[in-house]
């Protein structure tokens, strides 16, 4: 168990005047246990109280190693609704995580296991949105690695090559250099695919004149990499190097932005305002980045609607992009740690425009 971050979540819990909850998120569970398990369709879940801390785990699951956690064990032809019956506080309200599935929760509404029933994600949420030290330590050595994999993917690129002979050597090189796999699937992209952002690699051939988007990312000890760098093939066309520029200039103005107690959506509200003033709007249709850490994609973004404040520890991506269907895509991604006075960006590959081959 981590003491400090199940401390911190019952503090939360108090503040929000919630007196049990009930975690079903994997991630979760194992940021407050270090305790990871895919349930699959099986019931699997973590009680918190005042006064109790226990897992709920089918008797196909293994044990956890820390023998200082509580077990409560189930097997396939019990009733979760008669288990939970005997955990939960009737005259009392219940935090539940937004993984909750309805197939456990209506049969809990409808037996009043409990006084009433909150999507309480957001206590987690926020704990798990500002990374501690050992946390910011293991993003740092993710991205490391993301770092080094990028610099042998760009050594992958030659004529004809495909999207998909590329993208089929990337494990390969992460596994070689430490990660244990991917953060999520390399997104490879030659040319005009390059203008769909979530382009899946193909047998497209790389000609001269093409970009070479690699929107990449790996994990390292459970923590989460991402980062994209666009190139060019041989050649870049005027016009290509000028929405390069732009995409670059609104990706570093964004992160000049980054500093503690300013309002997220300042961050895209300047991206996304030097890119319209280049002349494209309607071409950057996606929001500026997305929390990252145990999960590619955590709770919190960096969006135009996103009022909360930045806080030290909060990691998340700036990626902006000017997608020309049928032409071009660019894309620019990092990866950035709120600081004490600042931020830390944890991608160190070049930002300048390069001409692969």
């Amino acid at each position: 168990m981590n003491k400090a971050r199940i401390d911190r979540f019952v503090s939360a819990l108090r503040s929000a005047s919630l007196p049990q909850m009930l975690v079903v998120d994997p991630m979760s569970i194992y940021y407050l246990t270090g305790y990871y398990n895919a349930p699959f369709e099986r019931f699997f879940a973590l009680y918190v109280s005042e006064t109790r801390f226990t897992l709920i785990l089918n008797r196909l699951f293994p044990a956890p190693a820390d023998r200082e956690i509580e077990c409560v064990w189930y097997s396939d032809t019990d009733s979760v609704p008669d288990l939970l019956a005997t955990l939960l506080r009737r005259d009392q309200a219940l935090g539940v995580d937004k993984d909750l599935r309805a197939k456990f929760l209506l049969p809990m509404i409808e037996r009043r296991l409990a006084a009433s029933f909150a999507d309480s994600s957001w206590v987690l949420d926020e704990l798990r949105g500002c990374k501690d030290a050992e946390e910011q330590a293991l993003m740092r050595e993710a991205s490391r690695i993301n770092d080094e994999a990028m610099l042998r993917f760009r050594a992958l690129i030659h004529e004809g090559v495909t999207e998909k002979e590329v993208a089929d050597q990337t494990l390969a090189i992460y596994q070689e250099l430490g990660a244990e796999g991917f953060s999520f699937s390399p997104l490879i992209a030659f040319g005009p695919n390059a203008a769909d952002p979530h382009h899946s690699p193909d047998d497209t051939p790389l000609r001269e004149g093409d970009c070479v988007l690699f929107d990449v990312g790996c994990v390292k000890n459970g923590y989460c990499s991402d980062m994209t760098r666009t190139y060019f093939y041989k050649s870049v066309s005027p016009e290509h190097r000028r929405v390069y520029g732009l995409v670059r200039a609104a990706n570093e103005a964004a992160i000049r932005e980054i500093r503690p107690g300013r309002e997220i959506h300042i961050l895209d509200d300047t991206a996304r305002g030097l890119i319209a003033e280049g002349g494209f709007v309607r071409e950057f249709n996606h929001r500026l980045g997305h929390f990252i850490g145990l999960s590619e994609h955590e709770a919190g973004d960096v969006s135009a609607v996103n009022t909360a404040l930045l806080r030290p520890g909060m990691v998340f991506s700036i990626e902006p992009g000017i997608y020309l269907e049928g032409d071009v895509g660019v894309r620019i991604e990092d990866l950035v740690l709120v600081t004490e006075d600042g931020c830390e960006v944890l991608n160190r590959v070049s930002k300048e425009l390069e001409i692969l081959g």
